[in-house]
């Protein structure tokens, strides 16, 4: 029995989550769906846009599966309800996979994995205003602790992958005490995993080899906001994000979600794209041992997507529930 955690949140949110919920239980696996409230109207209606109680249910369950949630207007007392659950439970891994699928809209022979730190950076949150206002000033926390783990959960998917390189990305020849601390413990862990190359490179470096030739790269690794601007950027490469999913790792926790936003305007209209939420349903079957069926669903949504069941963002002619119930029958 998995306990699955739904977070479907705002916008099309509930939509995708829904979808992924159908086709999960279509396989030959017991699970148990609980649902929670995140986002912009559980605050409206709790004053909060993650309440403790979602954060409880999250920690019980095997894993969570999250739809999209909406940044509204500067609101005093609103805080991000994805830094703060991605901090409260400890989510210090951001997985990524980029991997080439069969459409126009997608380069072949990509295959790479972005594992991004995923609770300090540039996003620590520790932020001020000085000079009565006319000063910003956010401070990027680097720590050897969170810059040891995520390294060594790289190396770790490295060799989980059958990957014999790892790309250590940073910008240490300007930002000389964070990155360069980064970077350092870098340089110390790659020495204990002499089996994969550890390439170095500069964060613009690799923004621009990434359009050149993305074949090079197997497993990328870096801190928060670059691995935050570098995924979405590779996304592109491979369908865009209407097909891209992520997982949020911890020790004792992980929720997986789609890339995209809650894209308001699609509310609705069923032109929403449930690819990248099911596929981030099939991260979190591998994440939970399920790997034969995590297998079983990436090949039925590549087989869709291969044959033109699609979606309008993707040239098709299909609403989010057909493209649905097409992967299903293809299960």
């Amino acid at each position: 029995m998995h306990r699955i955690c739904l977070l479907p949140g705002d916008g099309i949110g509930p939509e995708v989550i829904s979808c992924a919920e159908q086709v999960l239980s279509a396989l030959p696996l017991e699970f148990e769906f609980s649902h929670a409230e995140i986002g912009y109207e559980t605050y409206q209606h709790l004053g909060t846009p993650l309440p403790d109680a979602t954060l409880e249910k999250i920690r019980t369950a095997s894993a969570a599966l999250f739809g999209a949630v909406t940044t509204p207007p500067n609101i005093q007392g609103y805080f991000s309800p994805v830094v703060r659950m991605r901090q409260s439970l400890d989510l210090y891994a951001n997985l990524r996979p980029i991997r080439s699928i069969p459409h126009a809209s997608s380069r072949p022979g990509i295959d790479l994995i972005i594992v991004r730190e995923n609770t300090e950076g540039l996003y620590s949150g520790i932020e001020r205003l000085e000079d009565d206002g006319n000063r910003a000033i956010t401070e990027r926390v680097i720590t050897r602790k969170g810059s040891e783990r995520i390294i060594r959960k790289a190396f770790e998917i490295a060799r989980q992958k059958n990957r014999k390189t790892v790309h250590l990305v940073h910008k240490a020849n300007v930002l000389r005490q964070t990155c360069g601390l980064f970077r350092s413990v870098g340089l110390e862990i790659a020495k204990e995993n002499s089996d994969i190359e550890m390439r170095e490179m500069l964060v613009d470096t690799c923004a621009m080899e990434l359009v050149r030739a993305p074949e090079q790269f197997e497993v990328i690794v870096t801190t928060n906001l670059f691995g935050d601007i570098l995924s979405d950027e590779a996304s592109m490469l491979v369908g865009g994000l209407g097909v891209a999913s992520s997982g949020n790792i911890g020790a004792d926790a992980a929720v997986f979600e789609p890339v995209h936003g809650s894209a308001p305007t699609l509310v609705g209209t069923g032109k929403a794209n449930p690819i990248a939420t099911i596929l981030a349903a099939a991260m979190m079957l591998d994440h939970l041992g399920e790997k034969e069926q995590a297998l079983r669903l990436q090949i039925a949504v590549e087989s869709s997507i291969a044959e033109g069941q699609l979606t309008s963002d993707l040239g098709g002619v299909l609403t989010t529930d057909q493209a649905t119930k097409n992967i299903i029958q293809r299960l």
